[in-house]
């Protein structure tokens, strides 16, 4: 494996990782309510491991030559940030919520918070748009090493950026606001609006694209 190539997308990685968006309102919504944010970081980070072996298995390159395709999958992540988003801002709205209650429709335990959480990232345009555009540049073709392991190698580092990252925002969340229960309420509704934009934008962008090709 280039080292070079490693550091270069590690960088890349490391700087989407940080740049709020879907994955960031999620993740500070799991930080606040009660329970550990640690199912929804696991669930986050579960569906960059499903792109890493989407893209590793050669499925990436069929998605990358059927834009359509791609279009689909993210008018589907649009319309699931409008649910999520709204399912947040319904959390924060509804009586009796306080900083220690679920933030992200109700109390379904472990298993939901995990789902939610690789979808929020599995069909997350941003991330398709790094595994299939941005990690193919990475990948050296004259190099020793097998295509299929070098962007298994990229894939898993992108994996390990975001659960430190994800982590340290959801521990900080939870350090920051639960003590502050009316702040809370504000982030909450704050991500729900995020999402909610976030999906509203993807999918204005998409549906052109879809009507062209129909």
């Amino acid at each position: 494996m280039d080292p070079a190539a490693l550091l270069g997308f590690a960088a890349v990685s490391l700087t989407l990782a940080l740049t709020p968006g879907a994955d960031w309102a999620y993740t500070i919504a799991a930080g606040i309510r009660g329970g550990s944010p640690a199912p929804s970081v696991a669930g986050l980070c579960s569906g960059y491991v499903g792109l890493t072996a989407i893209v590793a298995t050669g499925l990436g390159v069929l998605l990358a030559g059927r834009p359509s395709l791609v279009a689909w999958l993210s008018v589907a992540g649009a319309l699931y940030l409008l649910w999520l988003g709204m399912t947040t801002a319904r959390g924060w709205r509804s009586a009796g919520y306080h900083a220690d209650t679920a933030a992200l429709a109700g109390r379904s335990g472990a298993l939901g918070d995990f789902l939610r959480g690789a979808g929020t990232s599995g069909i997350n345009p941003k991330a398709l748009l790094l595994y299939l555009a941005v990690m193919p540049q990475f990948v050296r073709t004259a190099s020793p090493v097998p295509v299929p392991l070098q962007t298994v190698v990229l894939g898993l580092t992108h994996v390990v950026i975001t659960v430190v990252v994800y982590a340290l925002v959801a521990v900080a969340a939870r350090r920051l606001l639960r003590s502050a229960p009316r702040r809370a309420r504000v982030v909450t509704l704050a991500s729900g609006v995020v999402m909610l934009g976030i999906g509203a934008a993807l999918l204005a962008e998409q549906l052109p694209v879809l009507a062209r090709s129909a």
